[in-house]
């Protein structure tokens, strides 16, 4: 992954999994049962987010890097 796109990671009791939210990509997100996992996944559908949202025409956002949360 090349991309520079903000990650947060965090464990989920529902799911019983690691979550990986990519706040920048609307609706992008990936799980996995470690904290490598989860992350190493997000990386993937970070490339796929990407790749179908050229493939359809849609804008991709650039990175902002570190969002901030009131």
């Amino acid at each position: 992954m090349k991309s520079k796109y903000e990650i947060i990671l965090y464990w989920s009791e529902a799911d019983e999994a690691f979550v990986a939210e990519v706040p920048e990509l609307p609706g992008c997100m990936a799980d996995g049962s470690t904290y490598e996992v989860a992350l190493n996944n997000a990386c993937v559908v970070i490339d796929e987010w990407i790749e179908t949202a050229r493939s359809l025409g849609r804008e991709v956002p650039q990175p902002k890097g570190r969002l901030i949360f009131a």
